[in-house]
């Protein structure tokens, strides 16, 4: 199939294409700049200007002193730092409380602590995919040492009341972690808004190249490197920095900073477009999520009578997904639609619509008319 051929991308919260300006920022890196950032000769410095001007650019995204960045190989490691480093750094505490709704990259670090003898605390939530703050309440106590909650779920799109939930952790005097991979470029995000002491940020989530993330770690927070080596990023992620990369991530956090109003208002438009055009089409089709608290970007919804795999194959126009990229089989039920309190039977039939900055008007008519024809042919007649 050829680039003129290929389905309409409607899968943003799986990865982004990279920037151009990013890519723009990246090539001389790649080619004449090539020192590395610890060498003290003038190509050294080039590269370590490179990163120091990319950890501003980050840090303004946020909110946070450059200092308190840290870069990392991406979201999945950004998180095992925080988590699993604040594990190794809290003596005396033995408790995470964390959501159902998690990211494995998350999910996976607590159930490793759980073998290990951690106490986790998974909390629910509502019917909306919001965590429910009194469960958190209830689980927090004087053993709590992290609380791990996402900032807006990868397959919904539901931003989470993690202000909230970090006001509650503090005062039982926890560390307070978000993966905040979905929202940080589609939504303004603020370490100092939100709370928080850690937060995660996943470069291809943002149109900066694939293997690139940073993790921002709130001055005295207690933390211990996964990894031995140098003393690379403050000593808390050793190895010869990824300097191509990470100046693209730097790019790509400037450009969404100038964008993020005006792309994210036109974005809802065209997402609200999107579903009023399904309504329209398809009697019984519901969403999945809350209504108004969810990223402008992502619309999750459940086609009736119909698997949501099945009617993506009949539906070969559009490049979606039936749930996030790093779960598991296609054809099983999202656990994040599950703890919904969705049956599973009807669960199936959800089907993640993420669009992003190439999503036009036109895309949009013409996936809702790809949609509705699949699923008239598989299950409306």
């Amino acid at each position: 199939m050829s680039a003129s051929e290929d389905p309409i991308y409607l899968d943003h919260n799986a990865t982004t294409p990279v920037l151009p300006e990013a890519v723009e920022a990246m090539m001389p890196y790649l080619r004449e700049h090539f020192g590395n950032p610890s060498s003290a000769h003038v190509y050294g410095k080039r590269a370590q200007r490179a990163v120091e001007r990319a950890r501003e650019q980050v840090a303004s995204l946020i909110g946070c002193m450059p200092s308190e960045i840290v870069f990392t190989s991406g979201g999945t490691e950004a998180n095992n730092l925080a988590i699993r480093g604040v594990a190794a750094a809290r003596d005396g505490r033995r408790g995470i409380i964390s959501s159902a709704i998690e990211h494995p990259a998350t999910a996976q670090c607590c159930q490793s602590l759980e073998q290990r003898g951690w106490s986790v605390t998974n909390v629910d939530v509502d019917e909306d995919g919001r965590v429910i703050v009194e469960q958190v309440r209830e689980a927090i106590g004087e053993d709590t040492a992290l609380v791990t909650v996402m900032h807006a779920n990868n397959e919904t799109g539901v931003i989470q009341p993690v202000d909230e939930i970090a006001k509650l952790a503090h005062e039982a005097g926890a560390s307070v972690h978000t993966d905040a991979a979905q929202s940080v470029g589609k939504v303004a995000v603020g370490v100092e808004e939100l709370g928080v002491d850690l937060l995660s940020v996943a470069g291809h989530k943002l149109y900066a190249p694939k293997g690139v993330g940073a993790l921002y770690i709130r001055r005295g927070t207690p933390l211990k490197p996964l990894l031995l080596g140098a003393g690379h990023e403050g000593g808390l992620r050793p190895g010869t920095e990824n300097v191509a990369s990470i100046v693209g991530l730097g790019k790509a956090c400037e450009y969404a900073a100038s964008t993020l109003k005006s792309e994210g208002e036109r974005i809802e438009g065209l997402r609200e477009l999107l579903w009023d055009l399904l309504r329209d089409g398809i009697d019984g089709i519901k969403l999945n999520g809350h209504r108004e608290k969810r990223l402008p970007n992502t619309l999750n919804v459940r086609f009736p009578d119909i698997s949501g795999y099945v009617l993506l194959e009949a539906a070969p126009q559009v490049a979606a997904s039936t749930a996030s990229a790093c779960h598991g089989s296609a054809l099983a039920a999202s656990d994040v639609i599950l703890a919904m309190g969705v049956a599973p039977e009807k669960a199936q039939g959800s089907v993640r619509l993420s669009l992003g900055r190439s999503t036009t008007r036109e895309d949009i008519h013409r996936a809702a008319t790809a949609l509705i024809g699949a699923w008239n042919s598989q299950a409306g007649s």
